[in-house]
């Protein structure tokens, strides 16, 4: 039995030790996780510090750093996030149906946990907490395999989390590390680290569900390589499209918020259409509010008749995350032209428009194919927290089983459950 099979087996004896265990006991269990990180919050700085140096001195991206920072704000945030899920509804044992059949059998369907899920992400480690509260308040065991640029920062939440759960549920929580070199040096996220990527996604029986949540080639590497199922949380590749008579000032606004209040996540914006029939009017002041925040604008020939001195978008800014404060802009013909260029460039994550015309955002809402549209507002609704679900694991962009931030309620299945008094079956 290899190292990782011994914790995929400590994992499913947790998940059928914590599938029944009372929704009182796992949520004093997560109150006393969220008062651990809180205590622990200059261990948890500590590590991170020296994650965030490593990035650095690699020459990582500011806006990608800014995935990596746990700082003090951040641990609070997160401990808050524990504290929300353990005051949510327990997703476990919910009568979907109650009904009796004509021959007397009672059949009801109830919710369940879905046993074992694997959680692969890069970089963001208060996925490791808020990843971990989740699976637990559902049920679930989890087995975390964070990135190694997050290897020491990972490593003390998990510990912190683990150590504030009862003795009997703690394999429930398990990280499973990626590999960092002889001096204690994280290895580069790269081929390094997929054989431990590639035991996980191939634990045919072991694990139940694989949720990847990172980078274009990340998500790419576990969907063609794995035999387990699994849930995609794609890159995010957000529209906001900005309608002829749309108020300038509110697109200016939401367009500013949608990029540049944190470029380097999923649900940030990473294109800008706006209505050739009226771009005249609206591209200026637009472009004028996202260079005051340092935006880069790539624009195409008619945007840049507009902006003189944008750069040139080339054809590879459409459809790109840039994760950075760069946005591609284009002029479009109109609505229509909006949708084909959503429906060619789209991820599936998040797209918006910005219009005063009812007619154009009710067929906005209707044509677009995305686990999230937004009418008037900016992209970055699209959070389990902003959506009222508290914390998530993630942004679904996959169909099955779940499409948008997953919560406590994505990581429940169902089970059929039968009472009779000797009934037979007669055909």
């Amino acid at each position: 039995m290899t190292a990782f099979s011994e914790t995929c087996a400590r994992a499913r004896a947790a998940a059928r030790a914590l599938a029944i265990v009372p929704r009182a006991e796992k949520d004093a269990a997560l109150l006393a996780a969220a008062d651990a990180l809180v205590a622990g919050a200059a261990r948890i700085a500590d590590a991170n510090a020296k994650d965030v140096a490593s990035a650095r001195a690699r020459g990582t991206k500011d806006a990608l750093v800014d995935r990596l920072v746990l700082d003090a704000p951040r641990v609070a945030a997160v401990a808050k996030s524990l504290r929300e899920i353990a005051a949510e509804d327990d997703p476990v044992g919910r009568v979907i149906e109650d009904r009796e059949r004509p021959n007397g059998l009672r059949v009801r369907r109830v919710t369940v946990p879905l046993g074992v899920i694997g959680m692969i992400y890069e970089a963001r480690p208060n996925v490791t907490a808020e990843a971990a509260a989740l699976c637990f308040k559902s049920g679930n065991a989890v087995i975390l395999r964070g990135g190694s640029d997050a290897i020491r920062t990972n490593e003390a939440i998990a510990e912190l989390v683990r150590a504030a759960l009862p003795a009997r549920l703690r394999d429930a929580v398990q990280l499973a590390v990626a590999g960092s070199a002889e001096d204690g040096t994280p290895r580069t996220p790269s081929a390094a680290s997929r054989d431990s990527v590639l035991e996980m996604i191939r634990a045919e029986g072991a694990i139940d569900l694989v949720i990847p949540r990172g980078g274009e080639a990340l998500i790419r590497f576990v969907t063609e390589n794995a035999r387990v199922p699994v849930v995609q949380h794609y890159k995010g590749v957000c529209h906001l499209y900005v309608d002829a008579g749309a108020d300038a000032d509110e697109a200016a606004r939401i367009a500013v918020d949608a990029k540049l209040s944190r470029p380097g996540v999923c649900n940030a914006l990473e294109c800008l259409l706006v209505d050739r029939a009226d771009a005249t009017r609206l591209l200026p002041p637009i472009a004028a509010a996202l260079a005051a925040g340092r935006c880069e604008l790539r624009c195409d020939e008619a945007a840049r008749a507009i902006v003189p001195g944008a750069t040139a978008a080339t054809e590879d800014d459409w459809g790109r995350e840039f994760l950075d404060r760069i946005l591609a802009v284009r002029v479009v013909d109109g609505l229509a032209g909006a949708l084909d260029h959503v429906a060619r460039f789209g991820s599936g994550h998040t797209e918006a428009i910005c219009t005063r015309d009812e007619a154009h955002a009710a067929r906005f809402r209707a044509e677009v194919d995305a686990a999230c549209v937004v009418v008037n507002a900016s992209t970055r609704f699209h959070d389990g927290g902003e959506l009222g679900l508290g914390a998530e694991i993630g942004i679904a962009t996959s169909r099955l089983h779940w499409r948008g931030p997953m919560g406590l309620e994505s990581l429940v299945t169902m089970k059929w459950i039968v009472d009779g008094h000797g009934q037979i079956r007669h055909s």
